[in-house]
């Protein structure tokens, strides 16, 4: 029997507890195990790098809501993808990545994985043409995806470019964190692997750092487990169990970020201050055709450009009073933040620079209208 997304949120991996019946999966707060006999492992879990029961019900949870056979959670977002490249590359190897990246995702390809001997193009994830040119053939193993992009909330239309990264022999792996699983599913439409920032929506209450890959085929998954208990980053049991509890309610919460985030962004869209609103639920925006095709909804994240230029944008990052201004996104309370001078800081001087005018913001689940009554009083 196929069940509904919020049913899957609740219950995938979280059966009740053999032994007491507990409703909720126990933290097994644990390094090791008692072993039957020597070479014997009950029920096959000898060390909590190798396996860890709360673990194993958020990775079976994450498979479940992504549609995935093996989904593995890590000690953050990058130690995933930092998994994922040692994974799938090798030295002499190509990736190409979005023009529009998250700042630490940018960093580990400028500063860790390039000095390893992995080359790396930037490209314009929106325009198909744009990255089948940035292929080098023969070479590049991944093309990799962020949609919406951070910060700039591009769109990339993801069963177009796992057309073009499959013609090139190479895999589609698609960064889901602002969207989350429940807004959208790209294995659906050809992607190979996803990436999380569990930290984010799927978390959802910005007390949890954590990050997750799921698969689209078995034997990939199989790979990326080995290496994931080889490397070591795992998601400790109490995060698990953390992120697990704030999964059970990502459906209803992304609804209300969702319904919070269009009405600031029509908002923000008419106001004498704002010189461009950057929402893919505008109809202005360019992708919002491919994104209203792969999305549930648009997201509560919403960019924009300060009339007045940089300086303005700044004060209006230091002006807020509901909304927090803090790096990350995808919590229950609102965030503003400057990417050029915070996330994406390290991307200053290359292809990835932000605008100094960019405000992003992660609209939370308060009522809206005290939300635009801060922006207001902010914009000045």
């Amino acid at each position: 029997m196929s069940h509904g997304f919020e049913t899957l949120a609740i219950h995938a991996g979280q059966d009740p507890e053999a032994r007491t019946g507990a409703v909720i999966p126990p933290i097994y707060q644990t390094s090791t195990y008692a072993q039957d006999a020597v070479g014997a492992p009950r029920e096959g879990y000898e060390y909590s790098r190798s396996g860890n029961p709360t673990r194993d019900a958020l990775q079976e949870c994450l498979a479940a809501l992504e549609g995935g056979p093996v989904a593995l959670a890590f000690a953050s977002g990058l130690a995933a993808e930092d998994t994922l490249l040692r994974t799938v590359c090798k030295p002499g190897d190509h990736v190409v990545i979005p023009d529009d990246a998250y700042g630490g995702t940018y960093r580990l390809f400028a500063k860790v994985a390039e000095r390893w001997g992995l080359a790396y193009t930037p490209a314009k994830v929106s325009d198909p043409d744009a990255v089948r040119a940035a292929i080098r053939p023969g070479a590049t193993r991944i093309v990799w995806v962020e949609t919406p992009t951070n910060p700039l909330l591009g769109i990339a239309d993801i069963a177009a470019l796992a057309a073009v990264a499959h013609d090139a022999g190479a895999l589609l792996v698609v960064d889901n964190t602002f969207a989350s699983p429940y807004l959208q599913q790209p294995i659906a439409f050809g992607a190979d692997v996803v990436v999380h920032s569990t930290t984010k929506y799927v978390g959802g209450h910005s007390d949890v750092v954590g990050g997750a890959l799921v698969a689209a085929d078995r034997t990939l998954g199989e790979e990326l487990r080995y290496h994931q208990n080889a490397m070591g980053a795992v998601n400790g049991p109490f995060d698990a169990w953390l992120t697990l509890r704030g999964i059970k309610t990502l459906g209803v919460r992304m609804d209300r970020h969702c319904d919070n985030a269009e009405r600031i962004a029509a908002y923000l869209d008419g106001h004498a201050k704002v010189g461009q609103v950057i929402y893919p639920g505008l109809p202005s925006h360019p992708g919002h055709e491919v994104a209203a095709k792969q999305m549930r909804r648009f997201g509560g994240m919403i960019s924009f450009r300060a009339a007045g230029g940089e300086e303005h944008a700044v004060q209006i990052c230091n002006s807020t009073r509901l909304f927090v201004l803090a790096e990350s996104l995808g919590g229950v309370e609102s965030l503003i933040e400057h990417p050029g001078r915070m996330t994406h800081a390290s991307a200053a001087g290359s292809p990835l620079e932000v605008p100094g005018d960019l405000v992003r913001l992660s609209v939370g689940i308060e009522t809206v209208d005290d939300l635009l009554a801060d922006l207001e009083q902010a914009l000045g």
